[in-house]
């Protein structure tokens, strides 16, 4: 664009940043959760449940075969790389001893 005129795209995200800058980046995170909430409200759970159906079907359809096996091995890694190797073997043991308690009960 010759004429000094800037896209819509570009106006976007300089009116962004210039957000950011006054109010921080946290106020994203505010607005979202406030929007989110209201959302909530006036259309209920199943709202949200329908368009997380929707999303993850679509993404079941462009994915390869293997990409839900590798997605889950990355978490995985992350997890362990976070919390270290033992962790999956502290977590089943709680949940085998939280399960064997309530069988008693």
């Amino acid at each position: 664009m010759s004429d000094g005129s800037i896209s819509v795209r570009e106006a976007g995200r300089l009116g962004g940043e210039k957000v950011k800058k006054l109010y921080g980046p946290e106020f994203y995170s505010k607005i979202g959760k406030k929007g989110g909430e209201t959302v909530l409200e006036e259309r209920g759970h199943i709202f949200y449940e329908e368009i997380g159906r929707k999303g993850g079907e679509a993404l079941k359809a462009k994915s390869s075969p293997g990409f839900y096996s590798e997605i889950g091995k990355r978490g995985g890694d992350a997890v362990k790389a976070k919390h270290g190797e033992d962790y999956y073997s502290k977590i089943g043991k709680l949940g085998g001893r939280r399960r064997a308690k309530a069988a008693k009960v």
